[in-house]
């Protein structure tokens, strides 16, 4: 697929929905917030699942800030859940949000789950969560369960969860989540593969996870998408996005 072919959101005939979402570790806005912006606007997503959201002071502001400048509306998670967060369009009807806090192991960062169940249109409803696992293999192993355990627990048939996994797909943890859920790059690979570092990626640390159903259209770093500048993938947090096409049903009838 032409890295210029992403699908755009839209409603089929069928009443199924297609839904850009792009998941994005921005550092706590340390760095170049307005090139993140840009980078943001450009993939024109409907869902972003944001890891390192701001958790300290005024990390409320900092997180509508940032929602209001990339036209999206803040919808779950930030301090409490421990950074991630989920930001969407107005496109988004909104069902229900929860935030996860993880439980706490000595010496580590605290990790929690930004979660939501949303509707597009006429689609099914789609349980959505944000992740950033740990950096430590047996506890982030153990998140990559209770991330399983979350999808299951929001009682939607339709589920996508997006982040930063801190391995590779050889990982045990990252392996334990595509176990049972689509892959987005190895289903459907579109523009880069890499997010990890900026400057010379050579990781695939940052994934989307779907559930059967879902169709994945499109998924990788969208590094030479129309609008996306290569100057400001550098600079705007020390990750590369991933951004994803998803086709999610419509709502079942009668």
């Amino acid at each position: 697929m032409s890295i210029s072919a992403m699908p755009n959101s839209r409603t089929n005939p069928d009443g199924s929905v297609v839904v850009r979402a792009l998941s994005y570790n921005v550092r706590s806005l340390r760095d170049d917030e307005d090139a993140l912006v840009r980078v943001i606007r450009a993939c024109a997503p409907d869902l972003v699942f944001i890891q390192e959201a701001p958790r300290f002071f005024r990390w409320r502001k900092h997180a509508a800030r940032l929602a209001s400048k990339t036209d999206l509306v803040v919808l779950s998670g930030g301090a409490t859940a421990a950074g991630p967060l989920l930001l969407c369009s107005l496109r988004a009807t909104v069902d229900r949000t929860e935030d996860i806090l993880l439980p706490l192991t000595r010496g580590q960062h605290r990790r929690g789950f930004a979660t939501a169940v949303v509707r597009f249109g006429g689609s099914a409803p789609l349980g959505v969560v944000s992740c950033h696992l740990s950096l430590h293999p047996r506890e982030r192993f153990a998140q990559a369960g209770m991330l399983l355990d979350r999808l299951a627990a929001l009682g939607t048939e339709y589920t996508v969860a997006a982040g930063d996994i801190n391995e590779e797909p050889d990982g045990a943890g990252f392996r334990r989540l595509a176990a049972g859920h689509q892959d987005g790059w190895a289903v459907a690979p579109w523009g880069g593969e890499h997010t990890f570092p900026p400057s010379a990626p050579r990781k695939r640390i940052d994934a989307f996870f779907a559930s059967p159903g879902v169709e994945v259209l499109a998924c990788g770093v969208p590094s030479q998408l129309p609008g996306v500048a290569e100057a400001d993938l550098l600079t705007a947090t020390d990750h590369l996005p991933v951004l994803a096409a998803l086709r999610v049903p419509a709502a079942a009838t009668g």
